[in-house]
């Protein structure tokens, strides 16, 4: 831990999904956003189990795990809102 910091957060956020297939689908589709280090203060590991995507975050204050958890958020809304887009044409 950093001597200026007090505290380091660690969190665990998982995404599960109906299929494999729609995982796998999600994975993909997010794996270049997560490939590159955006902050010195919060860092995002994503990792894929059968059926969920879990993401591990390490947060230096309060104010970059918010953004972390924001993007991981906006991300699942985007995905979301194409298999809705997907399921209303079929």
């Amino acid at each position: 831990m950093n001597k200026n910091n007090l505290l380091i957060i660690k969190t665990t956020l998982e995404f599960q999904f109906k299929t494999s297939e729609l995982c796998n689908y999600s994975y993909i589709s997010i794996l270049p956003e997560f490939k590159v280090q955006k902050s010195k203060r919060s860092t995002i590991s994503l990792k894929k189990e059968q059926n969920s995507l879990i993401f591990l975050i390490e947060s230096r204050d309060i104010t970059a795990f918010r953004a972390s958890i924001n993007e991981i958020i906006s991300f699942g809304r985007i995905f979301e809102g194409v298999l809705n887009i997907v399921n209303n044409t079929q």
